[in-house]
């Protein structure tokens, strides 16, 4: 089970939440070329954050997954595993998107659909 931890948002909660992958891939320098801080930090001015141990999807680092507010998964909406996030602009188009209320409210960006993927059913 992933050790989680929360970041607080500066802003005020989005009603969806997000969590990423800190661990042995995701996060680290093995991944090039990505502010990873920077990141976990853009992501969460948009919504709270909480930093997960490996979520055992390495060959997708860095790992997002979006999580719908309890009203939206309620109504049937599901985490969606957003994998390669490993650009500030698919981070802003998160940021984005859990802006305007995520999973179940908002419609995914379709340029967000080039980092969607379906983990393996251990890793869920």
């Amino acid at each position: 089970m992933p050790v989680l931890r929360a970041v607080s948002p500066s802003a005020e909660p989005a009603p969806c939440r997000i969590v990423v992958c800190r661990d042995c891939c995701c996060g680290t320098p093995k991944v090039t070329g990505v502010d990873h801080a920077q990141q976990t930090a853009r992501l969460a001015e948009q919504a709270p954050v909480r930093i997960a141990a490996c979520l055992g999807v390495c060959e997708h680092a860095n790992v997002i997954v979006v999580q719908p507010s309890a009203a939206a998964r309620s109504a049937g909406a599901r985490p969606v595993w957003l994998g390669l996030v490993n650009d500030s602009d698919a981070t802003e188009d998160i940021a984005a998107w859990v802006r305007a209320g995520g999973p179940g409210v908002a419609p995914c960006p379709e340029i967000l659909d080039l980092y969607v993927f379906t983990p393996p059913r251990k890793a869920r």
